[in-house]
């Protein structure tokens, strides 16, 4: 019996960690796109399990913890993983030099991989 109750945790524990989980950023391209404006591309990859569930934006945010970019995602991609969408006119001062990307589920929020880039030159005020 204690084997049994043992082989339907571990099974329990695998079917949960199967899920979507959390939506994980897997590549950032940064481009200068005017004084002080860039555009992001922005790689994604979520399980979307379809509209109770999926990757549901992603945010670029300065070193102070100031989101300076959204980019909502309007629907469900669950047939396209990874998914690379683009944010375009995102303004930045001249003082920040790196920005860190993150994604957000729609059921677990904030949490997956996030990756942190640094913003190109885009003048003589960089």
């Amino acid at each position: 019996m204690q084997r049994f109750c043992l082989i339907m945790m571990v099974l329990c524990l695998t079917a949960t960690a199967a899920g979507a989980g959390e939506a994980h950023v897997e590549a950032v391209k940064v481009s200068p796109a005017g004084e002080n404006r860039y555009r992001f591309e922005v790689t994604v990859r979520h399980a979307d399990e379809g509209w109770d569930h999926y990757a549901d934006r992603f945010e670029i945010v300065d070193g102070d913890g100031h989101v300076r970019g959204t980019r909502v995602l309007y629907h469900p991609h669950v047939d396209e993983q990874p998914f690379t969408r683009s944010l375009d006119g995102v303004s930045l001062p001249p003082e920040v030099t790196t920005v860190t990307v993150r994604a957000h589920d729609s059921r677990h929020g904030l949490g997956g991989r996030q990756m942190s880039v640094p913003v190109p030159l885009d003048g003589p005020q960089r």
